[in-house]
């Protein structure tokens, strides 16, 4: 009662409203001390929403919701005054940037941004954010409200609400009474798949610039729509390690300029001088790196942010865990720690907010006027409508601008295909993106061939260039070159009536056919496909061409079902009047096949690559619209496995593999697709034909060679020599097989490894190849390049009535390598038919 009376008294004399003193904290609020309890996601929610409805100064947005429905929030905090124009504040914003027009209102206040808990298992930043929002809404606080008064501060306490609480939920139901501190108990040890990931095993760090991912979609379409000055990713690593903070360690990308890079240097100054004074551990300058775009850093920076990553020592600690030097690292003091960085970023960005949003102002400038790289036009060629129409809305996420077509329409560019200077015509429908505009940075980086890398010793992978992901043909032009069309002439192809076909054609070259085959396949329409090209109705159809045709579909109305279906889904579908073609195999003949429809299974559990097996799930359910069954691969012995037509293995461990079953079960009939290290389990394997490659020695070693001495100091760097952290190469691919089907006789891949295999037999199928010089893009090192060369990546082998498909590399990697997915779609439904 005294201390209330204390705060009416202080609130009179300071001029403040009586019931602004009763804004509880987050020990109050919720009834334990932060750190004595994680706290589940909904009780992170029901504090924020307290907070909006009690302190004036605040705006609370949900901006989403996540695959298992919990809400995507951000809680917008600023002056009494500025809180009642954000929208005003937010145009403002974007007219500093030139995303919009009309005039620059001047002494804008500065936005600061502070992202948590995108991975779930780093739980200590939401503990954080609502410590942090306490004392930015704290009447009480002087020190905030001086902040406030040039600044916007934006909290996202859970970027991954549906990985955080599969986290505490796991920890909540194993701790004690007393959290057990010992690194080896239960406690410490997350079951599969672990709370890192969102609902579909995706990692949402890696997402910001191909938004694959619900969450993401939401967040970065939030971040666009308010393009902070300054952003902040709260993060944890490995609990021996001390605090991380800016600035951070190379490589950088080029395009990061020069204030970006010294304001990180202020803003780790001023962190550093509360954590010198706390005697805490940090470091800074070391393994988080600014090259990956799609990264909770690097994707502001590109966006014209100062972006930094934040680290904090905790995963798997728990509430308590013994680190490596003895200490007891608490949850405590992990949150402190964000709190502190937090605070701290605020204070040091308020007091530059000036110098922060001019030179926000001009990297925008710089970016309409000077564009960086040597490109300033890319033409995007549109020999698949449906790929483009993808890269096309990949571009628009992220705001970036283009156009189709030149009313010059001869130009000359590099060829990313050939890596040749050309000329080329550019037609009505192509894509054009012209350097000249706003996100000219981000452009800049998604669409160069060759990423610059300054520095081997990265964090991610090395290479990403948008024509390759997409297999579409690109050249990048040094002229610039304005778009004639703001929209391209393709039109969605209108519904077909009063048809009556003896077949109806697709194309099959894109995700777009595979949907409209899993739509067929799931109304029990039977499906055909032609092994080989053929030409009817004055059209070319391709290898893989999908056919329905009236045989075998009589028991529905055939036309009316087949046509509507085409026309729902806005696919283009050829009707055929007979079975006569007039170039190739006519429709009846053996060289079209019938599509069976497939039982899908795909292998999850211990050891299983949680990611990988991610990016499968994710295609089927949410990509293409296939059922699929998720089974445990420890089950493998008691699970029947004659239900299933396919079996999927993605990257992972599988070490107790006995091949008996698989075998017994490929040579009945089924087909088994393998990725990655699933590949390398099959070898030496009973019945499988797969034989790593091996590097080919001297037969006479020189003697004569000094053995160089190697540096202890430089064993990480030597390390680099044998590895592919994430490098584009380029296979020869068989577009005859059903596995190169709608592809070229080439294919380009994102190698994580320098694993590749021997060719396979006479009686199998080596489908995509590499040779010589196959390296394209990105960092590869000498002994890894060397190693990848003249072997086999795609396979098929035939064992017994079945097969089994072989993907070295992952050609659903983070699923925005869109190329891909058609090759791994040609596993399912084509191979083995």
């Amino acid at each position: 009662m005294i201390k209330k009376l204390l705060f009416v008294i202080i609130a009179a004399l300071c001029g403040i409203p009586v019931f602004a003193q009763e804004l509880q904290s987050p020990e109050q609020f919720l009834g334990y001390k932060l750190g004595d309890k994680f706290t589940p996601h909904y009780r992170v929610v029901e504090y924020f929403k307290y907070v909006a409805q009690t302190a004036k100064n605040t705006h609370l947005q949900q901006f989403g919701t996540t695959n298992e429905g919990r809400p995507l929030l951000a809680m917008f905090i600023a002056s009494d005054d500025n809180i009642k124009r954000l929208e005003e504040i937010r145009h403002n914003n974007l007219r500093i940037a030139g995303i919009e027009s009309g005039a620059v209102i001047p002494n804008s206040p500065v936005i600061t941004w502070l992202s948590y808990n995108v991975h779930g298992n780093e739980p200590a930043s939401s503990e954080a954010a609502m410590w942090t929002l306490f004392d930015l809404t704290d009447p009480l606080n002087a020190k905030s409200k001086e902040w406030l008064k040039n600044s916007v501060v934006v909290i996202d306490p859970c970027l991954n609400p549906d990985g955080r609480d599969r986290y505490v939920n796991f920890y909540n139901s194993v701790r004690g009474v007393t959290p057990d501190a010992s690194p080896s108990s239960r406690e410490h040890t997350e079951p599969w798949p672990g709370g890192r990931v969102n609902h579909y095993y995706f990692d949402l760090n890696r997402d910001w610039a191909w938004q694959a991912q619900k969450e993401t979609q939401a967040s970065v379409g939030l971040f666009n729509q308010w393009l902070p000055e300054v952003h902040v990713d709260f993060h944890e690593q490995g609990y021996n390690n001390p605090y991380y903070f800016a600035p951070a360690a190379e490589p950088y990308h080029k395009d990061i300029t020069q204030w970006q890079r010294d304001f990180q240097v202020v803003i780790g100054k001023n962190n550093a001088k509360y954590f010198d004074q706390n005697g805490w551990m940090y470091f800074t300058k070391q393994e988080f790196d600014l090259l990956y775009p799609s990264y909770g850093d690097t994707y502001p920076l590109y966006n014209g942010s100062i972006g930094m990553t934040y680290e904090q020592g905790g995963i798997s600690a728990g509430l308590a865990v013994v680190t490596r030097s003895g200490d007891t690292l608490t949850l405590v003091q992990r949150i402190a720690h964000h709190h502190t960085t937090g605070l701290s970023t605020v204070e040091v960005v308020s007091a530059n907010a000036q110098k922060v949003v001019d030179e926000f102002k001009k990297f925008y400038d710089n970016s309409r006027q000077n564009p960086p790289g040597q490109y300033k036009t890319y033409v995007i060629k549109n020999d698949n409508n449906e790929k483009v129409n993808e890269l096309a809305k990949m571009l628009t996420r992220n705001g970036i601008q283009f156009g189709y077509g030149l009313a010059n329409k001869s130009v000359t560019g590099y060829n990313y295909f050939t890596g040749a200077t050309e000329q080329y015509n550019v037609e009505p429908n192509d894509l054009v993106v012209n350097a000249y505009q706003p996100k000219s940075v981000l452009l800049h980086v998604l669409l160069e061939p060759k990423t610059f890398i300054p520095d081997s010793a990265t964090y991610d992978i090395t290479a990403w260039a948008l024509p390759y992901a997409y297999g579409l043909k690109a050249y990048g032009v040094k002229e610039s070159y304005k778009a004639a069309n703001t929209n391209s002439s393709v039109v969605k192809p209108a519904a077909l009536s009063n048809t009556k076909g003896y077949a109806y054609v697709s194309a099959w070259q894109s995700i777009a056919d595979v949907r409209f085959l899993s739509a067929l396949l799931k109304r029990n329409i039977k499906v055909r496909y032609s092994e080989l090209p053929f030409e009817a109705k004055g059209k070319k159809f391709t290898a893989g061409s999908l056919l329905v045709t009236r045989a075998g579909n009589e028991k529905i109305d055939f036309d009316r079902v087949v046509t509507q279906l085409a026309a729902d889904m806005g696919h283009e579908i050829t009707p055929l009047s007979s079975g006569f073609v007039d170039k190739g195999s006519d429709i009846g003949s053996f060289d079209v096949k019938f599509i069976k429809q497939p039982h899908v299974a795909l292998f999850t559990g211990d050891g299983i690559n949680s990611e990988a097996m991610g990016e499968v799930w994710h295609f089927f359910e949410q990509q293409i619209g296939y059922p699929i069954n998720l089974i445990r691969y420890q089950d493998i012995n008691r699970i029947k496995l004659a239900d299933y037509d396919v079996l999927i293995m993605p990257d992972g461990r599988y070490n107790d593999l006995t091949s008996d079953n698989l075998q017994k079960w490929v040579s009945d009939g089924g087909k088994l697709i393998a990725m990655e290290n699933a590949v390398a389990s099959l070898v030496d394997k009973k019945g499988f034909d797969i034989k790593k490659k091996e590097s080919k020695k001297d037969d006479k070693p020189d003697l004569k060679a000094k053995q160089s001495i190697k540096l202890y100091v430089d064993r990480n760097r030597d390390a680099i020599r044998s590895s592919i952290p994430g490098a584009i190469f380029k296979l020869n691919m068989d577009n005859t097989h059903p596995l190169g089907f709608g592809f070229p006789n080439y294919y380009y891949s994102l190698k994580l490894s320098d694993d590749i295999y021997e060719l396979l037999g006479d009686d199998d199928w080596n489908v995509g190849t590499i040779e010589n010089n196959g390296y394209v893009a990105g960092f590869a090192g000498v002994k890894s390049k060397q190693k990848v060369n003249n072997g086999m990546l795609l396979g098929v082998q035939s064992l017994g009535h079945g097969s089994v498909v072989y993907l070295v590399d992952d050609p659903l990697f983070r699923s925005f390598w869109e190329n891909g997915k058609l090759l791994f779609s040609n596993a399912v439904f084509m191979v083995g038919q």
